[in-house]
C-alpha cells in the first residue's frame, strides 16, 4: 500500500502541477466550454477567481511532489477537487473520467497519510 500511496501522490502532484501551470502559461490549448459551463467559467475568469484556484492547484502540487506538508497539500486540494468533480458531473461531463481518477488518487494519497487526519475523526474533544 505504501507504493500505491507514493505513486498516487506523485501522479496527483503532477496532474495539478501541469493544469495549475497551464492556467498561467496556457501551453495546453483548451477551447472554452459551451452553455452553462461556459458562463460559469466566464464568471470565474472575469472575477479573477481562477487566479486563486490555479494558485491553490500549484502550491499543493509542489508540496506533494517535494513530499513536504503532504496533509496540508491534501487539505488545500480537497475543496478544489470537489468543485472540479461537481463541475464535470453537472456541467461538462466530458472531463468526468479524469475528475474521477483525481478523486481516487486523492483518496489513495490521503489513506497513506491517514495518521495525520486521525484527530478529525475523534468522537470526543
Amino acid at each position: 500500500m505504501r507504493v500505491a500511496g507514493l505513486t498516487a501522490r506523485y501522479l496527483l502532484g503532477l496532474i495539478f502541477l501541469v493544469f495549475g501551470a497551464n492556467g498561467f502559461l496556457h501551453f495546453i490549448p483548451m477551447p472554452p466550454p459551451s452553455g452553462v459551463a461556459g458562463q460559469f467559467m466566464g464568471a470565474l475568469f472575469v472575477s479573477h477567481v481562477l487566479v486563486v484556484v490555479f494558485l491553490l492547484e500549484l502550491i499543493p502540487a509542489i508540496l506533494l511532489l517535494v513530499g513536504r506538508y503532504v496533509p496540508l497539500a491534501l487539505l488545500l486540494l480537497g475543496p478544489v477537487i470537489v468543485n472540479i468533480f461537481l463541475f464535470h458531473a453537472f456541467m461538462a461531463p466530458g472531463g468526468l473520467p479524469l475528475a474521477i481518477v483525481v478523486v481516487i488518487l486523492w483518496v489513495l494519497t490521503a489513506w497513506s497519510v491517514r495518521p495525520a487526519f486521525e484527530g478529525i475523526f475523534q468522537t470526543k474533544a
